[in-house]
């Protein structure tokens, strides 16, 4: 097994991708011979050709267009949006064609639509470029929304999402993509859509996290007996992972970077609520971004979770 950081991993999971099944193709701008932004698809363009790694002009809302009317006609393609705020124009393609297709036409036709997007803080970036919207999209049904944690989990999710006869919006971790390096296996492979994992087991509290945060978490939490659950898939979610661990615990706490207020943060808390009430001994707690426009450099640090907040939580979950 190679030794892979989360970008190298899913260069590899698109080259797996394109081998096995010639109706994957890759659109995007740079893709081809700058290999992207971060270089995700670097020297895929050598390999397989200008017909299957396409460059498209600056145009989003038409990169998604063009990838909508491909896959109902029976290819697999692969979009890549530069940043997850340049995504926003094309939101009109995503929700009123691509997560409607399968039922406008009754079944007649899907959408086998990956969109690919860097999409969170922690790199100093400027406006429109550390945006974490999940939840907007989490909210429109007919779109299954992925995001990886660890170059393992990334490569077996991209994998699963471009098999999926359904639209998948693969949200890539900017800060991951070259912080953290695990062995990968060298075979395809497919990490189920809709199911979470546990990063840790633990019997104290609970806490939810997903994307970059799971590794603020995991340092967070170092020194007490928490379970730790990778979402992994945040549309659908897996219910029955988070209830089972929330039953266990009797504490819960989530994490994430994106503003508290109608954040996805909210979805999980109000099911656990719902479903798993009489089991828990305190009030669900939530450790989040504030509710601004993600801010310049400056102020980046003081919005994202930090370990000291999330330590803060744990202890205050615990003397409940």
């Amino acid at each position: 097994m190679a030794v892979l950081n989360l970008v190298q991993a899913i260069n590899e999971g698109l080259r797996q991708a394109l081998e096995e099944d010639e109706r994957v193709l890759l659109l995007g701008e740079d893709i081809g011979k700058d290999g992207g932004v971060f270089r995700a698809t670097d020297g895929l363009y050598e390999v397989f050709g200008e017909q299957r790694v396409l460059d498209t002009p600056l145009a989003e809302s038409g990169i998604v267009g063009l990838a909508v009317g491909m896959a109902a006609y029976g290819l697999r393609p692969v979009a890549e949006i530069q940043f997850l705020g340049f995504l926003y124009s094309a939101v009109d393609q995503i929700f009123t064609h691509a997560a409607r297709i399968r039922a406008r036409s009754r079944g007649r036709y899907s959408c086998p639509l990956v969109v690919r997007t860097p999409y969170g803080g922690g790199v100093k970036a400027p406006e429109l470029h550390e945006e974490s919207s999940e939840a907007l999209f989490c909210h429109m049904p007919g779109i299954k929304v992925v995001v990886p944690s660890t170059p393992s989990n990334a490569k077996g999710l991209l994998l699963a999402a471009i098999d999926d006869p359904d639209p998948v919006l693969y949200l890539e971790p900017t800060r991951l993509y070259r912080l953290l390096k695990e062995e990968v296996p060298d075979e395809p492979y497919r990490t189920p859509l809709g199911k979470a994992r546990i990063a840790r087991a633990g019997h104290q509290l609970t806490i939810i996290a997903w994307g970059s945060m799971l590794e603020v978490v995991l340092r967070a939490a170092k020194d007490y007996d928490a379970e730790i659950i990778d979402l992994m898939t945040l549309s659908p979610f897996d219910r029955e992972t988070l209830l089972e661990s929330a039953r266990k615990t009797g504490r819960v706490l989530i994490v994430h970077e994106a503003a508290k207020t109608g954040g996805f943060g909210a979805e999980l808390a109000a099911t656990i609520a719902e479903e798993a009430i009489m089991s828990l001994r305190a009030p669900i707690r939530r450790v989040t971004g504030y509710d601004v426009v993600p801010p310049l450099p400056l102020l980046e640090d003081h919005n994202l979770p930090s370990t000291e907040r999330i330590v803060a939580a744990i202890e205050d979950l615990l003397r409940y």
